[in-house]
């Protein structure tokens, strides 16, 4: 399923019916006294949040909804059905934003949660409702209310604990592959992922931790260079990001120099999120010997200031995970 993370709908509660003018004309009772039944309310729309959604997708076909309007009054003060409320499911993570004012409505975070959008007008009254001792034949009645519109812009940030970003070709999906039950593409080229993938990790102890793949960060993002920016805000709320650095690239300089093309961009799109927790993650060992990984990782960590921790691992050879492991034990 094709992944869609934004979308713009229109919504629009039904109307309610009105209320109707009616006298009862029976054989007996020709003149017999008011029986204009009330209109039914119109239908209201919620959201719900579903666990097992991941994408905006049905709401780049439906631009416009509707709920069902209420049915009039009927004679012998019979009320009109109401109008069919609608129910709209929405992946975790969404926010509901006013499309015109930018505020948000409301942001959903755990399964089954529901919210009241939009309230369907309220129902007229017939003319039996205005019977009186004064008055007999009342010939009064109320229209339905016009239900409520409004348009909004739905944005979906996927829920992870944890961020992977870096350089397009660094290893990211080969790393999520490994890591969890995620299957990313994997290719020699850049771009390779083109939406954010979603893998969960698996403690010792069964709780899990949920990582988000964002695709390749490049120099020139934050003006509109390649991919990755455009997903930067389903890591927005991640306690650490992990930063996945190819180590075999021959000169540690570049090796820098790539490290803070990232942290660069990362800054240009949000403070907040270039301050995260980070760890550096020095993938494709397997290229190198020892003694050049320690002289890299010496110069490397000289450069690059505040990394609470680091790992030197080979994803494509499953090797160096251990520590890895033992690390993500603890962040739960």
């Amino acid at each position: 399923m094709k992944f869609i993370d934004q979308a713009i709908i229109i919504l629009k509660a039904g109307n309610g019916g009105n209320g109707i003018i009616s006298f009862k004309r029976e054989k007996n009772n020709p003149k017999g006294g008011p029986d204009g039944g009330d209109g039914g309310d119109g239908g209201s729309i919620f959201f719900e949040a579903n666990k097992n959604l991941n994408t905006l997708i049905d709401y780049t076909f439906k631009k416009f909804i509707q709920a069902e309007n209420g049915e009039s009054g009927k004679n012998r003060n019979k009320s009109g059905k109401k109008g069919k409320d609608i129910k709209l499911f929405i992946p975790l993570g969404t926010k509901i934003i006013n499309y015109f004012t930018n505020e948000i409505i409301k942001e959903f975070k755990y399964h089954k949660q529901s919210f009241l959008i939009i309230q369907g007008g309220w129902h007229g009254i017939g003319n039996y409702r205005f019977k009186s001792s004064t008055n007999r034949t009342p010939k009064k009645r109320t229209l339905g209310k016009i239900g409520d519109t409004i348009k909004v812009k739905l944005e979906l940030s996927l829920l992870a604990d944890i961020g992977i970003i870096g350089l397009p070709n660094v290893g990211k999906s080969t790393f999520m592959r490994i890591i969890s039950s995620a299957k990313p593409k994997i290719g020699n080229y850049c771009f390779t992922t083109l939406q954010p993938n979603l893998g969960v990790f698996f403690t010792k102890s069964k709780k899990s931790i949920t990582f988000a793949d964002i695709p390749g960060i490049m120099k020139g993002a934050s003006k509109g260079v390649g991919l990755g920016l455009k997903f930067l805000r389903h890591i927005e709320k991640c306690k650490i990001l992990f930063h996945i650095i190819d180590l075999s690239v021959p000169n540690y300089q570049t090796i820098i120099k790539n490290i803070n093309t990232i942290n660069k961009e990362i800054r240009a799109y949000k403070n907040n999120l270039y301050k995260k927790k980070k760890w550096l993650v020095f993938n494709k060992s397997d290229l190198l010997n020892k003694k050049d990984i320690k002289y890299k990782i010496k110069k490397i960590l000289k450069k690059i200031p505040n990394i609470e921790k680091y790992f030197v691992i080979s994803a494509i050879k499953k090797t160096g995970l251990e520590n890895l492991y033992k690390s993500l034990q603890k962040i739960i």
